[in-house]
C-alpha cells in the first residue's frame, strides 16, 4: 500500500506541475504542430505522393512519436532538477521500493504525454486523415505504451547526470538521433543498411511503426509500416521491462 501511495504522489505531483505551467503546455503542443504543418507542408512540395499517400499524412504518426519522445524524456529528465533541489533525496529515504519510484516517474511521464498526444491526434481531419473511433482508441493506447517505455528510458539516462546543464548533451546526442532514426520522417526500409540497423536498436522506431500500423489502412508500398504490429508491441513491452529494471538498479546504487 505504501508503494502504491508513493506512485500516486509522484504521478499527481508531475501532473499538477504540468497543468500549472501554461507555457510548457503551449510550447509542447506548438512543436509537433510546427513540424506537421510547416515542415510537412514544405517537404510535401519536394516529395511526390507515393502509394496515394501525401507526405503530411505519412509523417503524422511520426509527429505523434515526436510528441511522445519529447514529453516523456522531458518529464523523466526532471529527475535531474529534483536532484539539484533535494526532492529526490526525500524520495530515496522514503520506506518504499526503488521500483515504485521508477514506475511512478514513468507513469507521470506517460500521463503528461497522453494529454499532448490526444490534442495532436485530434488534428487528423485537418490533414485529410480518416480514422474510426476504434482506431483513435487503439492509437491512444499504443501511445500510452510507447510513452511508458520512453519515460523509463529517460529515467535510465537521468541517473547518469548530476546537473541540468548536461541537458544539451542529452538533446543533441540522444533525443534527436532517436527521432531521426525512428522512421518518423522517412521509411526505415529506405535508409542505408548501417542506419537501418541502427534504427532497429531504437525503441522509438517500433513505437512509431506501431502507430503507423494502427492508423494506415494500406499495408503495401514504400510508405507502409516497416514491421508487424505484433513485433512492435513485443519490442515495446520488452524494452519497458528492461528500462524499468535498469532504472531500479541504478536507483538502488544511489541509496
Amino acid at each position: 500500500m505504501t508503494d502504491l501511495n508513493a506512485i500516486y504522489v509522484i504521478v499527481m505531483r508531475e501532473l499538477k506541475k504540468f497543468v500549472r505551467e501554461k507555457s510548457r503546455l503551449v510550447s509542447s503542443i506548438a512543436r509537433p504542430l510546427i513540424w506537421l504543418f510547416l515542415v510537412g507542408a514544405g517537404m510535401s512540395r519536394l516529395v511526390s505522393p507515393r502509394a496515394g499517400m501525401p507526405y503530411t499524412r505519412f509523417i503524422f504518426p511520426g509527429i505523434l512519436g515526436m510528441t511522445i519522445l519529447f514529453s516523456s524524456i522531458f518529464s523523466s529528465i526532471s529527475i535531474i532538477w529534483d536532484k539539484e533541489f533535494g526532492f529526490l533525496k526525500e524520495i530515496l529515504v522514503a520506506p518504499v521500493r526503488r521500483s515504485s519510484i521508477v514506475i511512478g516517474k514513468s507513469l507521470s511521464g506517460t500521463a503528461v504525454s497522453a494529454i499532448q498526444v490526444f490534442i495532436v491526434l485530434m488534428t487528423f481531419p485537418v490533414i485529410g486523415e480518416r480514422l474510426s473511433f476504434l482506431q483513435v482508441l487503439l492509437t491512444l493506447l499504443v501511445g500510452l505504451l510507447v510513452a511508458f517505455s520512453i519515460s523509463s528510458f529517460g529515467i535510465v539516462i537521468a541517473t547518469f547526470y548530476e546537473n541540468y546543464e548536461s541537458f544539451s548533451v542529452i538533446m543533441n546526442f540522444i533525443i534527436m538521433p532517436m527521432f531521426f532514426l525512428s522512421g518518423a520522417m522517412y521509411p526505415v526500409k529506405l535508409l542505408p543498411s548501417a542506419l537501418r540497423w541502427a534504427s532497429r536498436l531504437n525503441p522509438l522506431t517500433y513505437g512509431v511503426d506501431a502507430l503507423k500500423n494502427t492508423m494506415f489502412q494500406a499495408k503495401a508500398g514504400p510508405m507502409s509500416p516497416d514491421f508487424s504490429f505484433s513485433l512492435d508491441m513485443l519490442v515495446i513491452a520488452l524494452s519497458s521491462a528492461v528500462f524499468v529494471l535498469l532504472a531500479s538498479v541504478f536507483f538502488e546504487r544511489k541509496q
